[in-house]
């Protein structure tokens, strides 16, 4: 047997053992060579609906349909072995019924074969939730900041900066907690509404733009790479490779130009009888 049979991939239920333990590490992934690169350091990776915007060019996640993230799923599924694949759910492929979020949920985990999916809201989501994981599916909730309510929200903004808006945040986040979920995504929340929502639920809460107390963090690899421009207040740039492939791209253009490239070590001559 190969070593690459013998990976046990991570599990939903491995994540969900991890509260309060060691951090559990995230990053989201939309492709085989940069899931391949970040599988050896994730716990899990998210396909996320970000790559409407990351990866098409999109305004929002709002565009984001069920067949794009099944396709970016088997990629990631493919270019990974050790951390567990969460895809989310796009907008309007769950929101009508539970009925409609199984059919969608169990298309995306029998066409990709990911560990779980992900999929926005509180309250008004946990029927649904309890639902999936009834019949088999696990499920990762995310409350605060959900992208794809940015046309109720108003634009990409913070949630539970003023301390009225915190009741209403702590019930969402007990709601799926209490449905079921293996882990809540907090995104964009006041820091010390973090701390007590990663101290009250009995689930891992993975913070993005949230708080170093949460049990875990996820970023767009993209975003924490500088390949996407301007980042959220949350990023930190751990690299800055968009210099280094305008660098690159710059070089090579110069060399065509000038003709020398391709030079003689990159053609092939004629085999001579």
């Amino acid at each position: 047997m190969s070593s690459q049979a013998q990976i046990r991939r991570l599990t939903a239920l491995d994540i969900r053992s991890r509260k309060a333990a060691e951090p559990i590490v995230s990053l989201t992934a939309y492709t085989a060579p940069m899931a391949a690169l970040a599988d050896r350091h994730c716990d899990f990776l998210l396909v996320g609906d970000s790559l409407g915007m990351v990866v098409h060019g999109l305004d929002s996640t709002v565009p984001v349909t069920l067949e794009m993230m099944i396709l970016h799923g088997q990629a990631v599924m493919r270019g990974s072995r050790r951390a567990l694949i969460v895809i989310d759910m796009p907008f309007g492929s769950y929101e009508e019924s539970p009925q409609q979020a199984f059919r969608n949920a169990a298309r995306i985990m029998q066409e990709t074969g990911c560990g779980a999916v992900k999929l926005e809201g509180g309250q008004r989501m946990a029927r649904t939730i309890r639902f999936l994981i009834e019949r088999g599916i696990p499920v990762m909730a995310h409350v605060g900041l959900t992208p794809q309510a940015v046309n109720v929200l108003g634009g990409f903004k913070a949630q539970g900066r003023e301390r009225a808006e915190w009741p209403a945040i702590i019930a969402d986040a007990e709601a799926v907690a209490e449905a079921g979920a293996f882990a809540v995504v907090l995104e964009a929340v006041a820091e010390p509404l973090a701390v007590e929502i990663t101290a009250k639920l009995a689930i891992p809460t993975i913070g993005i733009g949230a708080s170093a107390a949460c049990d875990g963090q996820v970023l767009v690899l993209d975003d924490m790479l500088g390949l996407t421009g301007r980042v959220p207040k949350f990023v930190r740039l751990f690299g800055n490779l968009a210099e280094d492939v305008d660098r690159a791209v710059a070089d090579y253009a110069a060399e065509v130009r000038a003709r020398r490239f391709p030079g003689p070590e990159h053609v092939y001559a004629v085999k001579e009888s």
